[in-house]
């Protein structure tokens, strides 16, 4: 009996986060048509997430495309595919590692950091105080950083799929003499418009699932400061959960 109650309560707690996810998902929605949202908060959150989140981003990808070529090494050797390699590397960083690994490095910078401000403001009745003051919440913290973390992720994967890219090639050409123009006539190649689509789609659903789940389980916060560090738990847990889920139904059905 103990089991089964633990059990039920496992099922409210995720049908409670799910429903409420989506209800503010919904209000989102809502005050994007028309669109209407603090243009200086979008900025401000614009410039903290995309351009402050760029070096780190940039290093991930970096080593992404060097990790990639090394552990394609003897594959390439023993089969004879130093031809493909551009193409196989192109395909494994575009559709799949560089959106999902820069998107998880995302949560764990912005989506983190934006619960931890909300759960703040939220514990230290601040979020009260701007209803008090007749300025609605959502309009002026949740949808500023819900677009603004869409757009610098997909700004991101696609600066980082390039680096990435180019980080392959580099090591490709110092591990398997594969010269830069062959890594790049494969690329070219055999990828197509549609591959580049799709680790575009990724990225936008991937940055608006993080600001969701960030900006809902801090603006769920309860219980002081230890509340704080629960819901930036949370965030981090549910939104690397919801990015691989996204990710096998956009792949299967997009790709």
């Amino acid at each position: 009996m103990q089991a089964l109650a633990q059990f039920g309560s496992i099922i409210i707690q995720l049908s409670t986060q799910i429903g409420g996810t989506a209800m503010l998902l919904a209000q989102i929605f809502r005050r994007l048509a028309p669109p209407r949202f603090d243009g200086a908060e979008f900025r401000k959150c614009l410039f903290t997430m995309g351009y402050k989140s760029l070096s780190i981003m940039i290093a991930t990808a970096f080593v992404v495309g060097v990790i990639l070529v090394i552990q394609s090494f003897v594959f390439v050797e023993r089969y004879g595919m130093r031809s493909q390699l551009g193409w196989g590397a192109g395909f494994v960083i575009i559709r799949e590692l560089g959106p999902v690994l820069l998107a998880l490095m995302f949560s764990g910078r912005v989506g983190a950091f934006t619960a931890a401000e909300l759960g703040t403001m939220t514990v230290t009745e601040q979020v009260d105080g701007l209803r008090c003051l007749a300025i609605d919440p959502i309009s002026y913290l949740v949808v500023p950083r819900f677009v603004a973390m869409i757009i610098s992720l997909t700004s991101l994967t696609l600066i980082g799929n390039t680096v990435a890219l180019f980080s392959a090639s580099i090591m490709g050409d110092l591990m398997l003499e594969v010269d830069h123009h062959t890594f790049w006539s494969s690329l070219f190649s055999m990828l197509t418009p549609a591959d580049f689509m799709l680790s575009v789609t990724k990225s936008a659903l991937f940055g608006g699932i993080i600001a969701v789940n960030s900006c809902f389980f801090g603006l769920s916060t309860t219980g002081g400061a230890p509340g704080v560090g629960v819901s930036v738990n949370k965030t981090v847990v549910f939104s690397a959960i919801a990015v691989f889920v996204v990710d096998f139904y956009s792949t299967f059905v997009l790709g």
